[in-house]
């Protein structure tokens, strides 16, 4: 099995399946000199992991991150920093119950990547799906703490914007409220409701998917390419490449169908620095895919968990017709952990895209530019 790299300066490789003994990634190309310890990653894999609540599956993993290669003592300053070499990271799993997946070795989860890995490679690891289980993504997270560090001045934040079919009030949006609920809801009112309407799904066996927004602020104008190398292709392809993602829109996105051309744009005026601030941010932060230096806006749309206790009609390895109700411990909205991934793959391309203007271009060209003959 081949891409399992992202990156192109930023360079993220992960390894590992959901019942193997560890999960474990390598991180290559980041700068030399950046501070770096296990506690500058450890919170946000905390904010991923598995069993906090019960709204999420239960399983027990500590997710304690161990950082093996790509840090030294800083003689000047005693601090363990990045020495510019690949860094290895790794997490031990620790609460697998492989006999939970015994029923399903030879049936097809509808929903599922059972059958494409099957007839892809010819066989498949059934238990927990193996390398396509969203376990790996707890190494995206970790590179992601990594990947914030590069990026002088760059936050990056996400937010459940919408669960099955109900949405948030964007008029009650509270950044402080997103660390105060389970589901990582910036509408208080709406995660309320969200606890009870969770419940009723999670009991009947059954799920449902959501909506993620992502904003990064802070990050400067100029990164990107127009034509292979744009920034918000990058994004998409990062974003629609987390598990169970099935569609991705940056700024206005699929709503920009419905603007007028006035609607749409995002007139420029001259900001009291003398540098251009833009009246609306349709375009997400992003024109001809290179930022513009305003936040970047990216949505991604999770799917129901295909794990559901209602039986489903499937085939087994044997094209045999047959039934499927898949036990076990799952998400009844796999949405809601998929916060901090979809933070952590913002965060890696930027920086990717940060570190690839810097050797290309170096220092960014001034701004404005001054007219023939003088002002």
């Amino acid at each position: 099995m081949s891409f399992n790299t992202f990156g192109h300066l930023f360079r993220v490789t992960t390894f590992g399946e959901s019942h193997g003994p560890a999960i474990g990634c390598v991180v290559d190309g980041c700068p030399p000199r950046i501070p770096l310890t296990e506690a500058d990653i450890q919170p946000y894999l905390d904010k991923r992991r598995p069993g906090q609540s019960r709204f999420t599956t239960q399983r027990q993993e500590p997710d304690q991150v161990r950082i093996l290669s790509g840090v030294f003592a800083d003689e000047l300053t005693g601090m363990q920093v990045t020495t510019g070499t690949p860094i290895g990271l790794m997490i031990d799993n620790v609460d697998q119950r492989s006999k939970d997946y015994s029923d399903l070795k030879d049936k097809y989860r509808p929903g599922h990547a059972d059958y494409t890995y099957d007839v892809k490679y010819g066989l498949r690891d059934y238990r927990g799906g193996g390398r396509q289980s969203a376990r790996e993504t707890a190494m995206r997270v970790a590179a992601g703490a990594i990947a914030r560090k590069i990026v002088p001045g760059m936050s990056v934040r996400a937010a459940l914007v919408q669960m099955g079919e109900h949405k948030i009030d964007r008029a009650n949006w509270d950044w402080d409220e997103v660390d105060r609920n389970p589901f990582f809801c910036p509408d208080a009112k709406r995660a309320a409701f969200y606890a009870d309407y969770l419940d009723r799904v999670r009991k009947a066996g059954s799920s449902v998917g959501a909506a993620i927004e992502v904003v990064a602020e802070g990050v400067p104008a100029g990164l990107g390419a127009p034509v292979y190398g744009k920034l918000d292709g990058d994004l998409a392809a990062a974003l629609m490449g987390i598990n169970a993602v099935k569609g991705v829109e940056i700024g206005a996105g699929f709503g920009a169908a419905a603007l007028s051309g006035e609607e749409n744009a995002d007139e420029i005026r001259i900001g009291n620095d003398g540098k251009p601030v833009f009246l609306s941010n349709n375009a997400g932060g992003i024109l001809g895919g290179i930022s513009t230096g305003q936040p970047l806006v990216a949505r991604f749309a999770v799917k129901p968990t295909s794990s559901i206790l209602t039986p489903r009609r499937t085939v087994d390895r044997f094209g045999t017709e047959t039934e499927i109700s898949t036990k076990g411990r799952h998400d009844p909205c796999v949405g809601i952990r998929a916060v901090p991934i979809g933070e952590a793959m913002v965060a890696c391309v930027v920086a990717d895209h940060y570190l690839r203007q810097r050797g290309q271009v170096g220092e960014t060209p001034p701004w404005p530019l001054i007219p023939p003959g003088g002002r």
